[in-house]
């Protein structure tokens, strides 16, 4: 019976005066078609017909039926390729294949410019707008800091997808990179916690993005630890400036009150000063053994390391004071 059901579809669709092809060419062009909750294949295909994407709205509608599908679709953003078939736009449909929009999350970011992110991102509902940093935290069962608990990727969201629920894969994958990393880590670091090492690595993050500077970076970071040595990092002045760094840091500026301030404090700041990349955070927690004990920017993406404070003198006044080579 079944079987005779699907003859006699098929035999209306072939022998209709609407005679309808399953692999025929259509073009939607790049327009978005949007399917709230309880959409059916009927209103769907009369939504096809009205844009001009379909000629008989019941011609679809048979070739659903003949093909199987469900009269309730699956809610979202659909936009289909150009050309594209009566068949795949079918199949797009049936299977929820909605449109994902990305939003990036930048290594060295701090929360404050995820947050912007998220708020500015088309098509997600940003539900912790009005949240304090604490409540926020409490959301993502996180206890100790908000800076750095997020790992920096692109991610791909759907049409009212909360920014909570980004926040919290993000944090997610974090948490599974920081826990297998620190198992990992190398042995006799002047580190503690997994979290230290996330400090650690944020400075890193900030200080350079050349690959083959980061853990050389991070071995000078350990001889001042090992040494009792303040860090003396520019990033985390700028950090503790905020909205008060203008692009250039002062003598003034070094004096800035601030616990994050590794210009007056020994040790590490109290919390991460930025997201982290998997390579920053390995290049923490595997430091390159060095006897450098400072470190200069060259003003072409590098640094200059040197062992001793008369070295670090003389590379100051070449590639700062004198101008670069």
């Amino acid at each position: 019976m079944r079987r005779f059901l699907k003859i006699l579809v098929l035999s209306t669709v072939l022998f209709s005066p609407w005679y309808f092809l399953a692999d025929r060419p259509l073009h939607p062009g790049p327009q978005v078609f949007r399917l709230q909750t309880g959409t059916t294949m009927r209103s769907f295909a009369d939504m096809l017909a009205h844009r001009h994407v379909i000629d008989f709205a019941d011609s679809f509608v048979a070739l659903a039926r003949l093909e199987g599908a469900g009269s309730a679709l699956k809610a979202g953003d659909y936009q289909f390729g150009n050309p594209t078939t009566p068949m795949r736009i079918l199949q797009k449909v049936v299977q929820g294949r909605v449109i994902e929009y990305p939003l990036v999350l930048v290594p060295g970011w701090t929360f404050a410019q995820i947050r912007g992110a998220l708020a500015k991102a088309p098509h997600l509902r940003d539900d912790i707008k009005g949240l304090s940093q604490r409540q926020i935290a409490a959301l993502l069962h996180e206890t100790v800091s908000l800076q750095g608990s997020f790992f920096p990727d692109t991610y791909f969201y759907t049409d009212n997808a909360t920014a909570s629920s980004l926040l919290q894969r993000a944090h997610q994958r974090m948490e599974k990179l920081l826990q297998t990393s620190w198992q990992a880590r190398a042995r006799g670091l002047p580190i503690k916690t997994s979290e230290q090492g996330l400090i650690l690595a944020s400075l890193i993050e900030k200080e350079t993005a050349k690959a083959g500077e980061r853990r050389a970076i991070a071995g000078v970071f350990v001889n001042r630890l090992r040494l009792g040595m303040r860090l003396q990092t520019d990033p985390t002045v700028i950090f503790a400036l905020g909205r008060r760094y203008h692009g250039v840091l002062t003598s003034t500026d070094l004096m800035f009150p601030s616990p994050y301030n590794t210009y007056l404090h020994y040790g590490l700041p109290p919390t991460p000063i930025g997201l982290v990349s998997s390579r920053a955070l390995y290049a923490a927690l595997h430091p390159a053994t060095t006897k450098a004990l400072y470190f200069v920017a060259t003003g072409h993406g590098g640094h200059v390391f040197s062992d001793t404070l008369k070295a670090q003198d003389q590379e100051i006044r070449t590639y700062e004071l004198n101008g670069h080579p």
